[in-house]
């Protein structure tokens, strides 16, 4: 199929009435193009430096809590550690099995890694879980959590185990 010498496409129509546009437009043309060109480059440029805030904001959380994971899989072994000492006779775990101990905690601790004070506390369902409720001994004890049976953590003031308690009622 032939084309028409007076047909004309979409394009070249759009082409064609620009360019007859009339001498006052042509005058402001180059300054609402200047304007518009202005406006796109400050978005952009906006646009960038939240990017740039955002993905430094999401490393340094990265780096935070980089060892999370490694920390939570380690603390079963800390509970553990822990019964062991405390149910062991006198003598039978060595000085230097509980040096090792000391230097695994503080090294956590320096990681960020904090035990949630639970025992003798006001509940707090934000960072306890109350598995089940006794009879308070005394009114002051209603409440308040009377045993922990197992601790809670936090990470760089993240919880990351609640403390599992018994309140007394």
């Amino acid at each position: 199929m032939k084309k028409k010498e007076n047909e004309q496409t979409p394009e070249e129509e759009i082409i064609n009435q620009t360019e007859e546009t009339s001498p006052e437009t042509e005058e402001t043309a180059p300054v609402d193009e200047l304007a518009e060109m202005k406006e796109k480059y400050l978005r952009l440029y906006s646009d960038f430096e939240n990017f740039r805030k955002r993905t430094a904001k999401e490393k340094i959380e990265l780096i935070q809590t980089a060892s999370e994971r490694l920390i939570v899989d380690l603390l079963p072994v800390i509970d553990d550690y822990e019964r062991a000492l405390a149910n062991a006779p006198e003598g039978e775990i060595s000085e230097g099995t509980q040096l090792i101990f000391t230097k695994i905690g503080n090294i956590l601790q320096s990681k960020g890694l904090k035990e949630l004070p639970a025992k003798g506390e006001v509940f707090d369902a934000e960072i306890h879980d109350c598995i089940t409720q006794f009879p308070a001994p005394s009114e002051e004890e209603k409440g308040k959590v009377v045993e922990v049976v197992e601790k809670g953590y936090t990470l760089n003031e993240k919880v990351i185990r609640f403390a599992k308690v018994v309140v007394g009622n």
